[in-house]
């Protein structure tokens, strides 16, 4: 165990690539760590730990590390960070510990090895011992054989990793850690090694498992893919575990320099796949030929190497010898609800919940359309909600026919189906508790509850606002708030109101033509009966509008709308909400979107041209008109047996055959000709 002394000296740690997924939070996490501080609390060693918060800075650990992005923004918890190419050994040097972590990039395998001898062959030079701690990956043991050949579910532990057996594409980083354990041996009193291997890492942002997060919270798949079988077991460990178990071997230097670093759990493959899907995704799985991930750009071989493990560990040290605060030790799918919530926070992957609002032909569906297509955002609305609601039972009642009539769901569905279309038979229209139903399980889909909606003219009434953001689950705190109870995962963020005069709404209607009319319901009659009944609805006092303010959820009045393509409506909404919360447009997508730029710029560029040619038009027949008024009242001709007499002096007479010269050409073909227009 490490003396006071020691403690205070081990604070200065450099670690590897600190912008990639591992090693920034092992990196982040460290920062907020005091030194010792996983320590066994006893005695002077809990004195020592427990600073007073004034001097707690001084004795957290300093990060220092090396990126590799020159766009990356300045790590907050790192204290320097060093291009790859400049020269590390002097940053070495003046560090504590070096963390090297080739657990997610094999490329920089030959640097870790380089990084250990070049300090190895310094160590007469070390001013202070030192820590080289090398993170690598349970791929160093893929083809390891299991313990006992007759008991092939029996897990490997640490004191075998003397017969593992690398999986082909890992055997570098085998060499690596037979190196660091190597080294470690010659002087231990100024250098010691250790080497923590890794099973799949997993929270936070995620790394090799991002390719199904992100699918889910797309919501583009209709089942998340499982490559091959999906039975073999996954060895795997949440990030900030592993950064608990680097940081006690910093703190304890136990005499074991071998760590295993997995949770407890011994999740499939099938497992952690179906896990993402029904809290994140669409819920359904699908298993797929292994080859088929060849074709994801997404997942490198060396991720479908990882994923395609199949081992159990059971690790010994760590419980033994360490004393690591874990986050996620009974593994993923047991805290797959925390590692989803973190994985949203750490990609700012907040639901955007926008309620569009106002009377109608004010431009509600075409703002909508657009902020959905900006934001990439689901557009609910009330018509097409219902539809498609139709549309899905009847599918799965066809689907359920011949073997399920019986069931409850089956029974559930039919109900419902024989409802909507009763309504819609009867009325033309669905009853509101039928629309409210509709449009509340659709709020509460896993695309919607992800990306957030843009809810476009609904609810019209205070009542129905009520009844749809009603929570029945609402927690005993709401219900002693003096607020009006609401589900807060499905109400909206932003309210916009929209509006403008009862002329322009009558005008932009006259305009439209006559079948578009007669399918949003806007012919004359009908237009001004929603228009008067929209009107009497807002301006009781309970209002749609009234129930959102009174929800401290204020709603945003945009009002004299004259634009008929809505651009600056759009602009305003914009400022109002913000930069979208998602992914960032993909490559195809931004081609797509310069494409489209591309074809804008075109038309604009072909508008312009023929404006500017009418307008040359117009300027040839004004300045025909003119020359041919200056010829009628200046220039008189008298042309008889072939003699001309002009009645001007010399400046007219030669500016009247300039003009004849001018009638007599196309006036066109000149019009470009500076030096024409010098002379006139």
């Amino acid at each position: 165990m490490a003396n006071g002394q020691e403690i205070r000296r081990a604070k200065r740690i450099f670690i590897n690539n600190i912008d990639s997924y591992s090693s920034k939070y092992i990196a982040k996490y460290l920062s907020t760590c005091v030194v010792g501080e996983s320590l066994e609390h006893t005695g002077e060693e809990d004195e020592k730990v427990s600073k007073k918060e004034d001097n707690l800075q001084d004795d957290q650990f300093q990060i220092v590390g090396t990126i590799t992005s020159k766009d990356e923004k300045t790590k907050r918890f790192a204290l320097e960070e060093y291009s790859v190419s400049l020269e590390l050994l002097h940053r070495f040097m003046e560090c504590d510990i070096i963390v090297y972590n080739i657990s997610e990039d094999a490329d920089v395998t030959d640097e870790a090895t380089w990084a250990i001898s070049a300090l190895h062959s310094e160590i007469e030079h070390f001013g202070f011992p030192k820590i080289f701690i090398l993170v690598s990956t349970l791929m160093t043991w893929a083809m390891t054989k299991p313990a006992d050949p007759d008991d092939p579910e029996m897990p490997l532990t640490e004191d075998d990793y003397r017969r593992r057996r690398p999986h082909p594409n890992f055997k570098e980083q085998t060499s690596a850690e037979k190196l660091v354990l190597k080294l470690g041996k010659t002087k231990k009193s100024k250098l010691a090694t250790y080497v923590v291997a890794a099973g799949l890492q997993y929270g936070m942002g995620e790394g090799i498992l991002h390719y199904f997060f992100k699918g889910s919270w797309l919501g583009e798949w209709n089942s998340i893919p499982i490559f091959g079988p999906g039975t073999n077991v996954i060895p795997a460990i949440h990030v900030y575990d592993l950064a608990g178990i680097v940081q006690n071997v910093i703190d304890h230097r136990p005499k074991k320099h071998y760590f295993i670093a997995v949770d407890d759990s011994k999740n499939t493959f099938e497992g952690i796949v179906k896990a993402i899907a029904y809290v994140l995704g669409p819920g359904e799985v699908k298993t797929v030929p292994r080859d088929n991930a060849y074709l994801t750009e997404a997942l490198t071989q060396a991720d479908l190497d990882c994923l395609s493990i199949n081992l159990r560990f059971e690790p010994v040290f760590p419980k033994e010898t360490l004393s690591v605060r874990w986050v996620c030790e009974s593994g993923f799918t047991d805290n797959i609800s925390r590692v989803v919530e973190e994985y949203k926070e750490c990609r700012q992957l907040i639901p955007l919940k926008i309620c569009l609002l106002g009377p109608p032909a004010v431009g509600k569906s075409s703002v909508a359309a657009k902020l959905c297509n900006h934001y990439k955002l689901p557009h609910i609305k009330v018509k097409e909600t219902i539809e498609e609601k139709i549309k899905h039972l009847e599918e799965m009642l066809q689907l359920s026919y011949g073997g399920n009539e019986s069931d409850e769901a089956f029974q559930v569905a039919q109900e419902l189906l024989d409802s909507l279309k009763d309504s819609l038979s009867q009325n033309g229209q669905v009853d509101d508790q039928n629309v409210l139903r509709v449009i509340r399980e659709k709020l509460n889909s896993k695309p919607c509850r992800n990306q957030g909606f843009v809810l476009d003219g609904y609810p019209n009434t205070s009542e129905q606002a009520k009844d749809l953001f009603y929570d029945e689950d609402m927690e005993l705190e709401q219900l002693r708030s003096k607020l009006q109870p609401f589900n807060k995962k499905i109400i909206p963020e932003y309210v916009i109101s929209l509006d403008a005069t009862d002329e322009f709404l009558k005008e932009r209607v006259r305009n439209l033509p006559q079948s578009v009319a007669e399918s949003m319901h806007y012919t004359q009659d009908e237009f001004l009966q929603r228009l008067s009944k929209f009107r009497e609805e807002n301006t009781e006092d309970e209002t749609v509008l009234n129930y959102f303010d009174e929800l401290e959820i204020h709603p945003e009045h945009i009002s004299d709308i004259n634009d008929t393509e809505n651009e600056a409506v759009i602009k305003k909404i914009v400022q109002i909400v913000g930069k979208p919360m998602n992914y960032d447009p993909t490559p195809e997508e931004q081609a797509e979107e310069e494409q489209k730029r591309a074809v804008e710029m075109h038309q604009q560029l072909l508008q312009e041209a023929a404006e500017s040619v009418c307008r040359e038009a117009e300027e040839k027949a004004r300045m025909t008109a003119v020359l041919e008024e200056w010829v009628n009242r200046r220039l008189t001709v008298s042309v008889d047996n072939d003699v001309c007499d002009l009645h001007l002096d010399s400046t007219v007479r030669a500016f009247g055959y300039f003009l004849y010269f001018v009638m007599d050409q196309s006036l066109s073909s000149h019009t470009n000709n500076p030096t024409l227009f010098s002379l006139i």
